[in-house]
């Protein structure tokens, strides 16, 4: 039986970047309300990964595309999420592109990926397709 690493405490303020608390940003999304356009499934998708919520990410991905599981790198923190550009994804569109910049620290090291990630309605909910890495 795979061995799961215990989740973190969730943190007060939310990791997306939003001037929010956890709970009532990204947080009521983890718990389980959809999230309403393609920025703020991407956004709590980055959450999800500073958190370790794999049940959400997995959730949130579409099931043509989903792996199956999510692997989190104990020395990596995404510290910071930059959104730079998105096309569709409001409540009136069927799909959305995001284009974002994911900070994080591995090692004492800080990085970055950039990254175009598309989004599309699955069963009425925006679910993650996939991406292309611009960096």
């Amino acid at each position: 039986m795979a061995r799961r690493t215990p989740r973190p405490q969730p943190p007060e303020d939310c990791p997306c970047g939003l001037p929010a608390r956890y709970a009532e940003c990204c947080g009521r999304y983890h718990a389980g309300q959809a999230a309403p356009t393609a920025e703020a499934l991407m956004r709590s998708r980055f959450s999800a990964f500073a958190v370790g919520d794999e049940p959400y990410l997995l959730r949130t991905w579409h099931p043509d595309h989903r792996p199956a599981g999510v692997e989190f790198d104990p020395g990596t923190r995404w510290t910071r999420l930059e959104i730079l550009d998105t096309e569709g994804g409001s409540a009136f569109h069927t799909t959305g592109e995001v284009t974002f910049r994911a900070h994080y620290t591995e090692g004492g090291d800080e990085g970055s990926l950039h990254e175009r990630s598309r989004f599309v309605r699955y069963d009425g909910a925006w679910v993650y397709l996939d991406a292309v890495f611009t960096d």
